[in-house]
């Protein structure tokens, strides 16, 4: 199966819209893997700091997933361990910027990488292995359908093997905030296992360098693409995890928050997209 090619990349107009700490790791990146002869499908993982589980999550991602190739996209932001090396010895495609900026800022990165690869379908995931490879296909088979546009994964629908009860009422609470604001049911706003048209990521607006889960939801939403939820599964980072960069419960919290409360009234105003055609596999 096989996704139709898509526009000519300019590379030097495209590495122009990038940040001028991400354009020479991206130069480097293209150089090694060319533009426009990636995998329909990119699993695209920010890495901060991984080096423990990254290449165990890699090594899971099936080569083919719904009928799609696929190719593992790693950003490196700016760590200060081996993840790179572990990432690139698992196989997957490694852009590693020196500069750490933040998970919003590598997600926004690879997402560009990912376009500039030539990928139609982008999934993310993280790098420390709370979510299943394994419940990719459920992300992305709705988007392959033309039944949405951008799909999250939700482990209220699906099964939470968390002991956080506080982040637990968080998501609920979250959950409910977004629904509010973008009159569609969210019932897992900060899940990290995601599926989009890659088109999607070059038309809303991406500010956020941490919090950018609520903020591609939102404006996705406003922008009128068409939002769905699956159920997944979210466990406890392991033992031999790193520890969580998200900081406390309470300054978790206000942050989502406010990045969330910022990107409905920037985009609350924002013309209502046409429906996209169906990407068309062969």
């Amino acid at each position: 199966m096989s996704v139709a090619p898509s526009r000519p990349f300019d590379l030097e107009r495209e590495l122009e819209l990038l940040t001028p700490e991400q354009r020479a790791p991206a130069r480097s990146f293209l150089d090694a893997n060319p533009p426009r002869v990636g995998a329909p499908l990119a699993i695209v993982i920010p890495a901060y700091n991984e080096e423990p589980t990254v290449a165990e999550v890699i090594s899971e991602i099936p080569g083919e997933v719904a009928g799609l190739a696929t190719e593992v996209i790693v950003v490196v932001d700016g760590a200060k361990d081996g993840t790179a090396a572990q990432a690139a010895s698992a196989g997957a495609l490694v852009c590693d910027v020196p500069v750490n900026r933040g998970q919003g800022a590598a997600l926004k990165l690879g997402y560009w990488l990912a376009r500039a690869r030539g990928a139609e379908i982008i999934t993310t995931i993280d790098a420390d292995g709370q979510y299943e490879t394994s419940e990719i296909a459920g992300v992305v088979q709705p988007i392959i359908d033309g039944r949405a546009d951008f799909v999250s994964g939700s482990r209220r629908l699906g099964t939470e093997l968390t002991t956080d009860v506080t982040r637990h009422l968080g998501v609920i609470v979250f959950g409910a905030i977004l629904t509010v604001l973008t009159r569609h049911r969210i019932t897992d706003p900060a899940c990290g296992l995601r599926a989009m048209r890659s088109d999607l990521t070059a038309v809303v607006t991406l500010e956020q360098p941490q919090y950018q889960a609520s903020e591609l939801q939102i404006s996705a939403a406003l922008n009128g693409y068409r939002l769905a939820e699956v159920p997944t599964t979210m466990r406890d980072r392991g033992v031999h995890a790193t520890a969580t960069k998200k900081g406390g419960n309470l300054g978790y919290g206000l942050r989502f928050a406010r990045a969330a409360i910022h990107t409905w009234r920037r985009d609350r105003n924002a013309a209502r997209r046409e429906r996209p055609e169906k990407i068309q596999c062969s």
